[in-house]
This record gives structure tokens, C-alpha cells and sequence, in this order.
């Protein structure tokens, strides 16, 4: 982001030009460039990101983005001001343990609109100068359509409109406007009026559950099919989410409503290690991942269990990329599902670690020290380490071009499923990154290899 000075002199923007760059790949700093001259300032110095400066107003202030790298999972992003020639840094968002995105100041010049989500919602709010916090807006998203992650923009006028893309569970991303002393949006577009019209969605609904570890509460979703009737039985399927630092939420999704088209009642939970719920359930994955995170989704499914709408005969799970190690993780440790989908998965995290294309972002801040001065501990968080427990029937999925999980991840648990002679099939989908559901064909080919793999196992479809 780049933001000018108020008499037009120097521009603010956002880099890493420590000396060690490469190995402090982290960190980033605020300088200022002067037009006329070119010379370049840094206003920052700490070890950690600080990025996106807006100059207020009055050109007077500067805030930013970032938070002073303590070396852990997960870290919440704060708002920073300072005087335009660096001093007088202090933080102004300390009253709202999430992180936060998107700032922009308002016309005044005391305060500024932030982006954040809370308990898988995205919200629109606004921080004062003197560091008060207050929500304005919520349901901005729905710009990623594959499953229910963070996603959206917004933007606001001088007089306080504000624009922003809106979603629930029912519709992708439209416009919604918020007037300066609205309390109601109003949805202006319908682009996807003309495509759900005459579609019946499956109805999504918020569960809260304690864990089993701690009492911590845990919440999740719930999708049950198009027409959903309470007298049948349904089978279930548990979607994990990626990151793991991420989170799913109340928000259009068109993979889940594919599966609940399909006949499932789809559960998809925020266990421990998300975001939106504050840094210190975020980072409770630090060295301990997966962890009790794998106790948290189990929780939930025993919790729908207890509700009536899941039944142990019938218990299916699938996730990508964290979702997958997951998913892998749960097989390995227990026998309760009838059938698994492993997407692009972790498999070992010392070959991980060593192979894919962000190798330099996980020594210490998910595990200490590097593979080599840490085997056992890098093994001991390798659901590979777990292979020979599994008996699950398990399908493996990978886009040959995925950097970030290797193929070779993959066929790790495939060719381990099939010495051990444990059902087994491999997808290769070519051409697809990580990021399979990026094209609409790749996510078509996802579900649809999803959904026949468990179908196989079903017994209110008697195996057809």
C-alpha cells in the first residue's frame, strides 16, 4: 500500500530492506520516500510485520498495521499510529484481541474503520485515536465461493457510507450499503438472484459445544440437506478447515452445499488453533499441532451425535491442506468413520518442511529448531506416524501443480494405505495448485470424487 504525504513531498509505503531479508522473512518496515530527491527513511525498526500505512487527514499521523514478532503459531495484527517522521508509536487497537485488516481513516481524522473477524463473521468496526472499539457492520464476505473462509472488501465515503460485499449462508458476495447513521443495510445487487431462485439450499446453523479437554467453548456448523427431513437418517460428514490458522463461518459456501445436495448433513467446525476467537486460542497449536484441536472436532462430532442428527454407522470426514492433515490425524486415530477423503495434505512435516515452497515459514514458529535438530518432534506431529493404525477405506487427493502440499505429501499416505492393503485410491488433478477449487471444473472434480468415494459406503443408498 502506498499513501502520500498531505503537501505531496514523500510517499509512505511498506518493504523488507533489513540486510538479512532472506532469513527475516517475517519482518517488514514503513519508509518514506522523498519525490525529489529519492532518498529512503525507515520510521520503524522492531523485528515483526508493519505494513499498509494511511497518512490521517491532516498529514499529520500515520497508522499502520503489524505487531512485534514474539516468535509463536499465531499473533493478532494491531493498529499503530505515528507522527509522519516516526515517533510517538503506540498502539491504539489493545481493546480488540483479533486481527485486524483493511484500516482506513475516517474524515475526521480520529479514528479509523478496521476489517476483522469475530467467531466466523466478518466485521466492519471503527477504533478511535484514544483506543475505544466498536463493531459497525457484520456478513462482509462471501468473494471466495468454495468453502466458508474469511473473504471481502469495503469502503467508506466522506460523509461515513458505507459500501461493502455482504454474505450469509444463502448467497455469495452482493453490494450492501450502511448510511452514516444507518443501523440496517440494504442489499443493492442480486447477481446470483437469477442462479438460487429456484434452487433449494440446505439450511445452515450455529452449534456451540464444550471441549473435553478444557471446557473451552467451540463452535461450529451445521448443513443439512435441501428439504431436510428430521424423522431420517442422514449420513455425516465432517469438513475441516485449512490454515490451520484460519477459520470457517456463517458464510456462502458452495462446496458445503454440494455435499448437503448430495444427501449429508455436513459439520464444519473452529476448533482450537482458529482465528476470530483471540491470540491465545489461536496460538494454543504452537508445538502441539495437531493437537487437541483433533479432540475438539471429535467433541463436535459427538455432540451431533447427542443432538440426533449424526449416528456412529454413518460418519464420514474430509478436509484440504490442514483440513487434510486433519482428516489424516483422525483416521490415525480412531476407527469410528466409515470412509475418509485426505486432500492435499502434510504427511510428515520433516519432508514438508524441507520440500514445498514456503520451507522457510515454519522452523520455530511451528515447531523448534529445524528438522535435523528436531526429528522427533517434527515425527511426532506427522499424522504419517499414525499410518499404521488407520483401517479406514480413504480416498487421497492432489493437484499435480500444488506447491505448497507437494504431490509427494499425497502419495505418502496412498502408498502407505497400499502396502498395508487398506482401500485406497489416488486423484491426481492436473493442472491444479493448492488452491484446487480456484477453477470451477477442479472444484466440480473435487466434489464429485468426493461424494462417489462416499457413497460407496452409505447404507441408506444400499451401496448402489
Amino acid at each position: 500500500t502506498l499513501s502520500w504525504a498531505k503537501n505531496g513531498s514523500k510517499i509512505y509505503f511498506s518493504a523488507n530492506r533489513v540486510k538479512d531479508w532472506e532469513y527475516r522473512f517475517r519482518n517488514s518496515e514503513i519508509y518514506c520516500v522523498d519525490i525529489q530527491n529519492g532518498n529512503i527513511e525507515a520510521l520503524t525498526e522492531r523485528n515483526g510485520p508493519d505494513y499498509d500505512p494511511k497518512v490521517s487527514p491532516d498529514g499529520k499521523l500515520i497508522a499502520y498495521l503489524g505487531f512485534e514478532d514474539k516468535v509463536q503459531a499465531y499473533q493478532v495484527r494491531k493498529v499503530h499510529v505515528m507522527n509522519v517522521d516516526g515517533s510517538g508509536k503506540r498502539v491504539i487497537s489493545d481493546g480488540l484481541d483479533r486481527t485486524i485488516s483493511d484500516i482506513q481513516w475516517n474524515s475526521k481524522g480520529d479514528g479509523l474503520y478496521i476489517a476483522y473477524d469475530d467467531k466466523g463473521n466478518g466485521k466492519v468496526g471503527l477504533v478511535s485515536l484514544s483506543g475505544d472499539t466498536s463493531k459497525i457492520l457484520d456478513n462482509v464476505g462471501g468473494t471466495t465461493l468454495g468453502r466458508p473462509y474469511p473473504s471481502g472488501s469495503y469502503s467508506v465515503s466522506k460523509n461515513g457510507t458505507i459500501v461493502y460485499t455482504q454474505s450469509t449462508p444463502n448467497y455469495p458476495a452482493e453490494l450492501a450499503v450502511l448510511g452514516p447513521k444507518g443501523k440496517n443495510p440494504v442489499k443493492i445487487t442480486g447477481l446470483s438472484k437469477s442462479l438460487l431462485s429456484y434452487r433449494e439450499l440446505g439450511r445452515v446453523e450455529e452449534v456451540w459445544y464444550k471441549s473435553s479437554v478444557d471446557g473451552r467453548d467451540i463452535q461450529g456448523w451445521v448443513v443439512y440437506p435441501p428439504n431436510y427431513d428430521a424423522s431420517k437418517k442422514y449420513p455425516f460428514m465432517v469438513e475441516n478447515h485449512g490454515g490451520p490458522i484460519l477459520n470457517y463461518g456463517d458464510r456462502f459456501s458452495a462446496e458445503m452445499q454440494l455435499y448437503a445436495s448430495a444427501g449429508y448433513i455436513v459439520f464444519y467446525p473452529n476448533p482450537r488453533g482458529s482465528t476470530s476467537y483471540g491470540e491465545e486460542f489461536g496460538n494454543l497449536l504452537y508445538n502441539n499441532y495437531p493437537g487437541e484441536d483433533y479432540n475438539d472436532v471429535m467433541d463436535g462430532v459427538d455432540h451431533c451425535i447427542g443432538m440426533g442428527i449424526a449416528h456412529e454407522d454413518q460418519l464420514f470426514v474430509t478436509g484440504g491442506s490442514a483440513g487434510g492433515i486433519m482428516s489424516a490425524w483422525m483416521i490415525g486415530k480412531n476407527n469410528r468413520f466409515e470412509a475418509a477423503v485426505v486432500a492435499k495434505p502434510v504427511m510428515n512435516w520433516i519432508s514438508k518442511t524441507l520440500v514445498a515452497d514456503n520451507y522457510f515459514y515454519y522452523a520455530e514458529h511451528r515447531y523448534p529448531g529445524q528438522p535435523w535438530e528436531n526429528f522427533e518432534g517434527y515425527w511426532k506431529f506427522s499424522p504419517i506416524s499414525l499410518v499404521g493404525n488407520i483401517e479406514t477405506p480413504t480416498m487421497v487427493m492432489v493437484g499435480m501443480n500444488d506447491l505448497r502440499t507437494p504431490p509427494s505429501e499425497a502419495k505418502q499416505l496412498y502408498h502407505a494405505l497400499k502396502l498395508r492393503k487398506i482401500e485406497t485410491v489416488l486423484v491426481e488433478i492436473p493442472g491444479a495448485s493448492h488452491g484446487i477449487a480456484s477453477k470451477p471444473s477442479n472444484l466440480i472434480t473435487k466434489i464429485a470424487h468426493t461424494i462417489a468415494w462416499f457413497d460407496k459406503y452409505r447404507t441408506d443408498k444400499e451401496n448402489e
